[in-house]
């Protein structure tokens, strides 16, 4: 059985705690459990920048702010996890050995953040290579990667395929602030690159595109990989 990582954005999940996409993404993963073994880390979103932002106006330092953001990470996990019921294991993973571990149970694995100044997308592709993923998927608010951010830029082109390096050049130029809210942290850009596990950036406002790429393998969005070749499962 392939075992796939997806790093869902916490704008995508939890907006808001009010405008939350929990019960959407748990009707979708019900779907996809069993087809094959999967991992989710789960981001802070808005919900977390609002914590740290506080944070910061309190004067407290980046590493306080991290560690107000991972809380917030596991608590959108753990609201996941209750919402999965059965399906998921029912405790969030608080690091990669346990993520492991859950994982021989054949349920779903679901985690939020892990250490101060590294991002959720960081982390799902260090477990990625910790698992041996046969493909990471990165669940966010665009359908892709940009030549330049979408939101700003009208003129900004998707691509349809980039190499690691190429990937690279285009995150370099992050920042890495709390709650920092770019395509992927350097940290995560190098670990793909050594490890050699496929990307797949894809739009998570519409949980469905999760089940379309995964269970049928078609996708609108960006594949990051040496060798081009469909890596989704067949």
């Amino acid at each position: 059985m392939k075992k796939i990582v997806i790093s869902l954005g916490g704008s995508v999940l939890v907006p808001s705690l009010e405008s939350n996409n929990i019960s959407r993404y748990v009707s979708v993963l019900k779907q996809i459990a069993g087809k094959c073994g999967i991992f989710i880390v789960v981001g802070g979103g808005g919900e977390a920048r609002r914590y740290i932002q506080v944070a910061r106006e309190l004067g407290v330092g980046e590493a306080t702010a991290d560690e107000l953001g991972i809380m917030v990470t596991r608590l959108n996990a753990r609201l996941l996890v209750a919402g999965l019921g059965d399906t998921a294991y029912p405790r969030v993973a608080e690091n990669y050995t346990e993520a492991r571990e859950f994982a021989e149970t054949g349920k779903i694995v679901v985690m939020g953040g892990i250490t101060p100044a590294q991002t959720t997308d960081a982390v799902s592709a260090v477990l990625a290579e910790s698992i041996g993923a046969d493909l990471l998927i990165n669940a966010t608010s665009v359908n892709g990667i940009y030549s330049a951010d979408p939101k700003k830029d009208a003129g900004a082109v998707r691509h349809e395929r980039l190499t690691p390096q190429e990937l690279l050049d285009i995150i370099t130029v992050g920042r890495m602030d709390a709650g920092a809210n770019t395509v992927l942290d350097i940290v995560a850009g190098k670990v793909i690159e050594r490890s050699g596990i496929p990307l797949l950036v894809l739009d998570g406002r519409d949980p469905e595109n999760l089940y379309r790429a995964i269970v049928e393998g078609t996708y609108v969005g960006t594949i990051v990989c040496e060798e081009y070749s469909n890596p989704l499962p067949a």
